[in-house]
């Protein structure tokens, strides 16, 4: 398969990709259920191979068998958008109290480009594609449960690779970058409720504030984490919400007190240590004021971690396709959490981002994904479509050589 060539057929895709992405960017919903959303891809795909869906959740594998024997690639599009009222000015701009703000939209679009051009040409294909559109990957384990229902096996063998690609609205339209190894965290977070015995705040000692040692725990997170854990081994702990008392009634001493926070990793060494440090530091200052304190732990993603075949190959199609300078190595990971992370834990191959910044705007002040002014440039979808079929094609091509 002529990977430019490719290329240019699939910018022939261009105004129907626009169209169904802006349309799916109307009707954006929530989580697991996404009924709408599903019927419209499941149209858009009709007649391109069989497809299988999810239970007790709106999932669908698409799978496209090659006329050459040969094994298994899959490619990933996410389908869920965020609880955010959209605040772009877009003439398609949602209205129902949720955004695709976090650019779910353009991979779909972009995965239903990558079936046709992949069905196409099957004739060249050395093998099956499963192509899958995964509801609840903003915090929901989507892609775990389409694990667990075993909705990569579709095609009767286990993928030998599996790629993605994500778009980012401050990033320059049209480049691609990754990393090999760890490119996002593993994201996950913790909510701890402090408790005492609530009485008047003109006599705090004859209660049991809960209050106080919240704050000093709060306050105590960050120098714990700088003085035990490796400074080259990055963690991030944010604290995003806190509750205590009632906001008309200040003399009085609360029962109880609560925070919670998001926690990033980069290593499994971190994301047990992370869970010492946090209890140390809870349990320290709970003892201290002579209160109870109760730690709830949230399921995490895990680590993203590309294999560095997997990149270097991206970045050998990239340049294949496209030329020279549109793909540029990341120096660093990301602390944002993705579930193709329990993809690429099961199947070895890359993550790839892609910049979507408008005309125009400067990435470097755009407003970032999951924001409510989020804009993504939908003239980057060829090429998105392109690279997925192209990953797949150029994968099994190389396994059918050796």
């Amino acid at each position: 398969m002529n990977l430019q060539e490719l290329n240019i057929e699939s910018n022939r895709y261009t105004d129907v990709l626009k169209g169904i992405r802006r349309e799916l960017h109307q009707m954006p919903e929530f989580g697991l259920e996404l009924p709408n959303t599903l019927a419209r891809v499941l149209e858009s795909i009709d007649g391109l191979g069989t497809v299988f869906l999810g239970k007790n959740m709106t999932a669908a594998a698409l799978l496209i068998k090659g006329h050459l024997p040969g094994p298994t690639v899959l490619l990933r599009a996410d389908m869920d958008a965020l609880a955010v009222v959209e605040d772009t000015g877009l003439e398609y701009a949602s209205t129902n109290g949720f955004m695709h703000a976090c650019g779910h939209d353009l991979h779909m679009a972009m995965g239903i480009g990558a079936a046709h051009l992949i069905h196409t040409h099957k004739d060249q294909l050395h093998g099956d594609v499963v192509i899958w559109f995964q509801p609840g990957e903003e915090g929901h384990g989507g892609a775990d449960i389409m694990l667990e229902q075993e909705m990569h096996l579709v095609s009767g063998s286990k993928p030998i690779a599996a790629f993605g690609v994500h778009v980012f609205s401050v990033y320059p339209k049209g480049m691609f970058g990754a990393r090999p190894g760890p490119l996002m965290a593993a994201a996950g977070g913790f909510t701890a409720t402090f408790k005492g015995a609530g009485g008047h705040g003109s006599m705090p000692w004859l209660s049991n504030d809960p209050i106080s040692p919240m704050v000093q725990a709060i306050g105590s997170l960050q120098t714990a984490i700088n003085k035990r854990m490796d400074v080259f081994d990055d963690v991030v702990v944010n604290v995003g919400w806190i509750k205590a008392g009632d906001d008309h009634t200040e003399n009085v001493i609360p029962e109880t007190a609560s925070f919670g926070a998001t926690v990033r990793t980069f290593s499994e060494n971190h994301s047990e240590l992370i869970r010492t440090v946090v209890g140390d530091v809870l349990d320290g200052a709970a003892k201290q004021f002579g209160v109870e304190v109760a730690v709830e732990w949230h399921p995490a993603t895990k680590v993203l971690m590309n294999s560095p075949e997997a990149i270097a190959q991206s970045r050998r199609v990239i340049e294949e396709m496209f030329g020279p300078g549109r793909y540029w190595d990341m120096p660093n990971p990301i602390p944002g959490g993705e579930d193709f992370a329990s993809v690429l834990d099961e199947i070895p191959g890359a993550f790839i981002f892609m910049g979507a910044t408008p005309d125009g705007v400067d990435p470097r002040t755009a407003a970032s994904n999951h924001s409510n002014k989020a804009v993504f440039d939908d003239d980057v979808l060829p090429a998105g479509a392109a690279f997925l079929a192209a990953m797949a094609f150029d994968t099994l091509n190389q396994a059918s050589s050796k």
